[in-house]
């Protein structure tokens, strides 16, 4: 899309605003049940933001934070971020996260945590490989069932993720390890419209017992699949579901998600000896 009006990142305060947010909200997610703007304003007069992008005076994308604590640790809880539809693909997410950051640290927060669903994988190259986040806890059918156009007819099934924010070294994290030389753990055949299907889930193979570094192949375009072959969806929720929770299980952590060649198809990256 041709974007005449620079992209302007800045936080949201007022009633106006945060009503513009909600409306923005619906249209991405096609939900009547969005976040009530009287929530939304508590929230950021108490700890937590919501952050907008705008092109000239259009709000295009926000993210939506409050204060979470875990009995231990006070946190940032990063609970949905959405960009319109046009200006998707513009790195606009990304800006938000790093404006998110930015006023999470001016505000004293040192972690910020947020879950999102693994097959996403357009949101699992942001918050691992760029920005830097790790993903230690799966969690299975976390919001129930959901019937906005993104999450219906499948278990919403999603990664915890962790980004210790005052780390600057933890951004833009990139894998080099050799696709051929790294196990895999789902072995993967193409339906006859050339998508990707799992088939066999290799677990606890010799090669892994040796192995610091796994990969797990999963979709890189799961709406399209969703949308074609219901079936094909649930069968990577199911055989991806059980892969992460048993390797997170005995300690692994997933830390990346690395690009391929093939069309339809990356890898998440499962490494022993993160810390």
């Amino acid at each position: 899309m041709d974007i005449k009006e620079p992209i302007t990142i800045r936080m949201l305060h007022t009633a106006e605003e945060l009503t513009a947010v909600r409306d923005l909200e619906c249209l991405v997610w096609a939900d009547e049940d969005p976040v009530p703007v009287n929530h939304s304003i508590a929230v950021v007069k108490n700890g937590g933001m919501v952050i907008g992008a705008f092109s000239g005076d259009q709000l295009i994308g926000f993210q939506y934070s409050f204060p979470g604590f875990d009995g231990t640790t006070v946190y940032l809880c990063s609970h949905s971020m959405g960009i319109h539809p046009d200006y998707r693909k513009m790195g606009i997410g990304e800006k938000l996260k790093l404006k998110q950051r930015e006023e999470a640290l001016n505000m004293g927060y040192q972690l910020i945590t947020w879950t999102y669903d693994p097959l996403e994988t357009v949101n699992g190259y942001l918050n691992l490989s760029k920005l830097g986040g790790v993903c230690t806890q799966y969690i299975e059918n976390c919001y129930g069932e959901m019937p906005d156009i993104l999450n219906a007819g499948l278990p919403s099934d999603r990664f915890l993720v962790e980004w210790t924010i005052a780390e600057e070294t933890s951004m833009w994290r990139e894998d080099s390890d050799d696709i051929q030389e790294v196990p895999i753990l789902i072995d993967v055949e193409e339906d006859p419209q050339g998508f990707p299907v799992p088939m066999a889930i290799l677990l606890d193979s010799e090669k892994d017992a040796s192995a610091n570094v796994l990969y797990v192949p999963v979709p890189n375009q799961f709406q399209i699949i969703k949308a074609n072959n219901l079936q094909a969806a649930l069968d990577w929720r199911l055989k991806t579901r059980e892969v992460f929770t048993h390797y997170l299980s005995k300690g692994w952590t997933v830390t990346a998600l690395r690009k391929s060649n093939h069309p339809y198809l990356h890898h998440y990256v499962l490494n022993k000896k993160y810390t």
